[in-house]
């Protein structure tokens, strides 16, 4: 400590202290100084228990408790505190009666108390919501879904119209066929292929087809009926 008296204020504001303990969050200092504050205050009215041993070491405890309580994290600390704050309250209403404290030194203890009880329950953790970037994948669902229901979607403005049976195709050209009718079929329910074609333009039949074909061996739809009188739902 370079031979400097140290305050114990200080060093609960030191740097490495306030960003791994209480993770930049000076609400937290607050009350884990409340929390420190009020166990002092128990271990000042600790030696009127002298007659009961038991409860003398059980307010030792719950002084120590508290200041373990308030370094845990938000809602932890919050649990732990109300817990510690409870048995407070009941030893507190135990002195009182055997009369081992007297009435103003328990106003005293108990108005510390709830004021601590009001910090933790007014204490919101600080958030930051940041909204995830859509993906392509989920531009191109929301928009295939908006079109069906008007019962048309067009082709991509940024790639030339499908060529049939084009087995040259992308990967991602096909799995974009394939979202635009699970699209179709779960807009409209058991649909055949005819339904399909006259919503997806610029595919043939035939493809359509063939990707009903791979969707059904993946298990992702059921087929029902032979030939023209074939319908599609989803699994």
């Amino acid at each position: 400590m370079k031979s400097k008296d140290v305050h114990s204020d200080d060093f609960v504001l030191e740097k490495s202290i306030f960003n791994n303990i209480f993770e930049k969050d000076i609400r937290r200092v607050f009350i884990y100084k409340k929390s420190e504050r009020l166990a002092k205050a128990i271990h000042l009215i600790a030696p009127a228990f002298a007659e009961s041993v038991s409860l003398r070491d059980r307010i030792h405890t719950i002084a120590i408790a508290l200041v373990d309580a308030a370094i845990l994290p938000p809602l932890s600390a919050r649990t732990e505190l109300s817990r510690e704050l409870l048995a407070l309250s009941s030893l507190l209403s135990i002195a009182r009666t055997s009369g081992f404290l007297s009435l103003m030194n328990a106003d005293i203890i108990t108005r510390e108390a709830h004021i601590l009880l009001q910090e933790m329950a007014a204490y919101e953790q600080p958030r930051l919501f940041l909204d995830d970037a859509p993906t392509l994948s989920d531009i191109a669902k929301k928009t295939l879904s908006g079109e069906s229901r008007k019962g048309h979607i067009p082709p991509k403005a940024d790639s030339p119209p499908a060529k049939k049976d084009n087995k040259g195709l992308s990967d991602t050209h096909i799995k974009d066929r394939q979202e635009a009718i699970l699209s179709v079929i779960k807009n409209k329910g058991e649909t055949s292929i005819k339904d399909i074609s006259t919503i997806i333009h610029d595919v043939s039949e035939k493809t359509i087809q063939r990707e009903l074909s791979t969707l059904i061996a993946a298990g992702t739809l059921l087929k029902k009926g032979e030939r023209r009188w074939s319908t599609y739902s989803l699994v």
